[in-house]
């Protein structure tokens, strides 16, 4: 950028931002000049103007800000306050020292309490230094140690603001954080209990994602239809209480899950599930009732004596395993009858149905989002065509399957025995395994292509087993999981995640990964065939080199591109001499070897924007950008010197062969594809006719062309000719 831009922009961010201040500094220096205590006239009346502005612009600027004002904002609000009431003390009470003096202890507070650390400092060093410019230069006084006194007590209340009131606030944060995790463990140990998670599918859904939706409102429901039975029974029964106890996912301690009462000593604190009444009906599986209970009798959800005199306990069974125990009291004496036993049974199966509906609600909700993942990792797998787009496809979706901090597709060559690292993800941005080869081992990796089964069972990372090789450690993390790519039996390579949380891929995400790494194994597999149908489809099977089709769709290119920019380009067509010979004496096998060394010559003499082709039999086309006819003769002078000095071997028999080149250069001998071709083919003609083993240029066009001339060959090389 031009550095008269760059102070331009710089000035103007600057006054942007600093017009305020300026201002501020501006008014500061105006009350300081007495502008305050003077009579009412329009300089008066245009700085309370400016001022009354900037403080309103601050004041909304500051309560319409959703995260933290930035520091200068509460800079300029607090330094507004402290000229406005300086200068209302000097205009009211006539001095500094007045009855509402004070006020400025109330303004440090506020401005310690409210403003950034940093902006609260500025402020009150800005009081303080306006104050002593007020009273040395307008109040005329000389004894400062009402200065110092006052100083010292703007200190104390700002640092006592800023200690306490901050104190109070980061303890009220840290208490709301505290009641909301622990809102949240609740949720979890609930979902857990009622089977709505996995043993380690609450630890995975801790990992800074926030809370499930899906989790949440599966328990909410939940208690809202138990609530609804219970207060149904509560009421119609009349009973003191109604409470669903729960087994926690251990099965030691019941704890309330939903009830109806009036009572209000009700504790909400898990206990034993082995102990009295409740413990028994556990064990025996069968309703146990009580009657004529004693205030002395232990009920453990009620924090004090026994409010009630009779009981019954009704077991929650499901498939024969006891989930919990609903228990309804009265205070009567009335004990329950069996119709009234046989109501509160109907309610603990409906409490049973209200939670196994929402489960299987939560199951075909999460398959839902599955396979609604699965479809996105299909659908861009099914679009990538390259190898490295399924390979980089393949990560995203298995990121949005699971959380993950290393994740990377490792490609095993059967013939070689060598594993390649192809695609790799860190969620530290770093990725230096892109590229690494190791040969096949007793490591994890190894192990999975061999056996096509995935690996660890357990997903968790033994630190002292190898995953790639002994060369590459990895990292500390806790949880690796290695996929198979098995297509038709026949393991591809891997696909590797790791992380550093335990249970990263529990039952819950392993076997959509395992879906997700088929189809990458037949995405990959597809790709590689495009490629290779491409490949065969552009490139010549014997050389490597394009063929004719390739290369016509690319020289027409560079053609166009050579008249777009006004730039040389040259066309040298290569013809290997006595060609037939070779093949008629030593075979058609060592044919197709010297037409081979040909095109490695051809491939080293080439740079990286040259294009090289095999037009067909033992005739090769080069196309060079940006090169003129005296640099196109130095190629092809290159390629015949190197093809003349390679020795070729039959049957215990050495032998050469040589070439003739045709040259033809843009725009002098053509500017069109056609014509290039043409005149280069033509001087080709002229090199076979003038004895072979030479270079001819055409610099004519090629309606003009005459006899050959002669250009000085280069050293040590046989003259070359061009047409001209």
């Amino acid at each position: 950028m031009d550095p008269l831009v760059r102070v331009s922009l710089g000035a103007r961010r600057l006054l942007r931002r600093g017009h305020g201040l300026a201002t501020l500094g501006g008014l500061s220096v105006y009350v300081v000049a007495g502008g305050a205590t003077a009579p009412i006239g329009p300089f008066l009346c245009a700085g309370f103007a400016a001022w009354l502005y900037l403080l309103s612009t601050r004041l909304r600027s500051k309560l319409s800000a959703t995260a933290d004002a930035p520091w200068d904002l509460d800079l300029e609000l607090g330094i507004a306050l402290a000229v406005g009431l300086n200068a209302a003390l000097l205009r009211f009470d006539g001095g500094l020292d007045g009855r509402f003096s004070p006020l400025v202890y109330v303004l440090v507070a506020l401005v310690a309490a409210m403003a950034r650390p940093l902006a609260a400092l500025l402020v009150v060093a800005g009081i303080l230094v306006h104050e002593a410019a007020l009273r040395t230069l307008l109040l005329h006084e000389t004894d400062l140690t009402p200065l110092w006194i006052h100083a010292a007590f703007i200190g104390a209340f700002a640092l006592l603001s800023l200690s306490f009131l901050r104190g109070e606030v980061a303890r009220i944060r840290r208490t709301a954080t505290a009641r909301i995790e622990e809102q949240i463990d609740r949720l979890k140990q609930d979902a857990r209990s009622y089977r709505l998670l996995g043993a380690g599918e609450a630890s995975a859904q801790d990992d800074g994602r926030g809370e499930d939706r899906l989790t949440r409102s599966s328990v909410e429901e939940i208690h809202l239809s138990v609530h609804y039975a219970l207060d149904l029974l509560r009421r119609s029964l009349g009973l003191h209480t109604a409470v669903l106890l729960w087994l926690n996912h251990a099965g030691t301690h019941l704890r309330i899950s939903e009830l109806s009462t009036v009572s209000d000593e009700v504790s909400d604190v898990p206990f034993a599930a082995g102990d009295g009444v409740l413990g028994a009906a556990l064990a025996q599986r069968a309703p146990i009732a009580l009657h004529s209970l004693r205030p002395s009798y232990k009920i453990p959800y009620y924090s004090g004596p026994s409010p009630v005199r009779v009981l019954a306990a009704i077991p929650v069974l499901e498939e024969q395993s006891v989930r919990g125990v609903l228990v309804i009291d009265r205070v009567t004496a009335k004990a329950f009858s069996e119709e009234e036993e046989e109501v509160a049974a109907q309610a603990a199966r409906f409490c049973l149905r209200a939670i196994q509906n929402e489960r299987i609600f939560v199951q075909l909700e999460r398959a839902k989002v599955e396979q609604g993942k699965l479809y996105r990792a299909a659908q861009a797998l099914g679009a990538a065509l390259s190898e490295k787009d399924v390979l980089d496809a393949a990560i995203k979706a298995a990121r949005e399957i699971a959380s993950f901090d290393l994740g990377m597709v490792t490609v095993f060559d059967e013939p070689t025995r060598i594993h390649e690292i192809c695609a790799a993800a860190e969620s530290d941005g770093d990725n230096e395994w892109v590229g690494k080869r190791f040969a096949h081992n007793t490591g994890l990796v190894s192990m999975v292509v061999q056996n096509r089964c995935p690996l660890p069972y357990r997903a968790e990372h033994d630190p002292g087993q190898v995953v790639l090789s002994k060369r590459f450690a990895w990292p500390q993390q806790r949880s690796l999981l290695v996929l198979p790519l098995i297509l038709q039996d026949r393991a591809l390579g891997t696909l590797i995640l790791s992380a550093k949380r335990r249970n990263a891929f529990g039952d819950t995400v392993r076997p959509t990964l395992e879906v997700l790494a088929s189809h990458l194994a037949v995405s990959f597999a597809n790709a590689r065939m495009v490629h290779k149908l491409e490949t065969m489809a552009t490139t010549d099977g014997l050389t490597g080199l394009l063929n004719k089709r390739a290369m016509l769709d690319a020289a027409t290119q560079k053609v166009a591109a050579a008249a777009r920019f006004q730039r040389y380009l040259s066309v040298l067509i290569a013809d290997i001499d006595f060609f037939k010979k070779v093949n008629d004496t030593y075979g058609h096998d060592v044919g197709d070897v010297v037409i081979r060394g040909l095109a490695d010559i051809l491939k080293r003499q080439k740079r990286a924007t040259d294009l090289v082709a095999r037009f067909g039999g033992e005739e090769f086309v080069v196309v060079c950008e940006q090169t003129d006819d005296k640099g196109a003769l130095l190629l092809g002078e290159r390629i015949r010197e190197d093809l003349k000095k390679t020795v070729f071997r039959s049957a215990g028999t050495t032998f050469s062969v040589t070439c003739s080149i045709g040259i033809a250069t843009f725009p002098e001998a053509g500017r069109t594809w056609e014509e290039l071709f043409k005149s280069s083919d033509e001087a080709l003609y002229v090199s076979k006719r003038s004895g072979r083993d030479r270079t001819t240029a055409s610099h004519a066009p090629r309606k003009s062309m005459t006899q050959p001339t002669r250009y000085p060959a280069p050293s040590g090389a046989p003259p070359a000719t061009a047409t001209g």
